[in-house]
């Protein structure tokens, strides 16, 4: 089965493509430190909307401080915040999903019509409307992506768990008098991961752009933590646009390739995981093998 994915996804170009960007910034973020040339935090006055040079790479800000130092330390912030909250969505969202399709009835219509009400909100306004509530930090960023996430995931899993449960294998268990804890977790969980891991991987993207929105608007990460979102903010004055659009040109850019990079990735993972597709690679396989 993952020999069969892996095949797939190395004959896709947007997997491909989508993996390199990926990987590119995990190493941005994980080397920041060392490829870092400055402390994204000093200021240097006399440095002020520098363009880019051999010294400063992607020029500076009206601060004076290293764009391309902010750049990668801010992948640290765009990536983690896409992990964590992601995390909490899935852990939320898997495990409602997962309860409201086994059991069914009054369970099942709580936890949707929770589902429903959550869905029922502009997903920004609903993030400026939680924040805004609350001191903003890095930790109410990543429980409040999080917890208006959890609401797509649920419904997600609870359309696969209606599908899995009617399967002849879970009949047996039952009968054999399995618990429906194993039961969900040993039988049920395994056939719903596919879809979830796609819907994750399209999630990271969503909290990517999700966080930048927030520290545009001065409700996510706060100064003088380096953020993509913030250093958008910083340079859009008109005078910043005309004479020194780099110090929001680049950072663009940066959430641009990330969120591609994830879409790329999650779609080229939707097609490698269909059922149908992945019975007809395997049947060619084992037919050559035979010939």
């Amino acid at each position: 089965m993952i020999a069969v994915l892996w095949y797939r996804l190395r004959r896709d170009t947007r997997a491909i493509i989508g993996l390199g960007v990926v990987l590119l910034l995990v190493a941005a973020a994980i080397l920041a430190p060392l490829i870092a040339r400055y402390d994204p935090t000093s200021i240097e006055l006399v440095n002020q909307l520098a363009a880019p040079s051999f010294s400063h790479w992607m020029g500076t800000d009206y601060q004076g401080r290293d764009v391309w130092s902010r750049l990668v330390y801010g992948a640290r912030i765009s990536l983690t915040v896409g992990l964590v909250s992601q995390g909490i969505a899935l852990l939320l969202g898997v495990t409602l999903g997962l309860i409201a399709g086994y059991y069914g009835k009054w369970v099942d219509d709580v936890v949707m019509r929770l589902a429903d009400v959550t869905l029922a909100f502009p997903t920004l306004l609903l993030l400026i409307a939680m924040v805004a509530a609350l001191q903003p930090s890095l930790g109410v960023v990543f429980a409040t992506i999080g917890l208006v996430g959890w609401a797509g995931m649920a419904r997600l899993v609870r359309g696969q768990v209606l599908v899995v449960r009617q399967l002849e294998f879970v009949h047996a268990a039952r009968a054999l008098g399995v618990r429906d804890r194993r039961i969900m977790i040993q039988h049920v969980l395994p056939n719903v991961v596919a879809p979830v891991v796609i819907a994750a991987t399209l999630g990271m993207a969503g909290a990517i752009m999700a966080e930048a929105a927030l520290s545009f608007l001065g409700l996510g990460v706060q100064p003088p933590t380096p953020s993509w979102g913030s250093m958008i903010a910083d340079g859009r004055d008109l005078n910043q646009l005309r004479n020194a659009p780099w110090t929001s040109v680049f950072p663009g850019l940066a959430i641009g390739a990330a969120v591609l990079g994830f879409n790329l990735l999650g779609d080229a993972l939707r097609d490698a995981l269909d059922p149908k597709r992945l019975l007809a690679v395997t049947a060619n396989a084992e037919a050559r093998k035979a010939a």
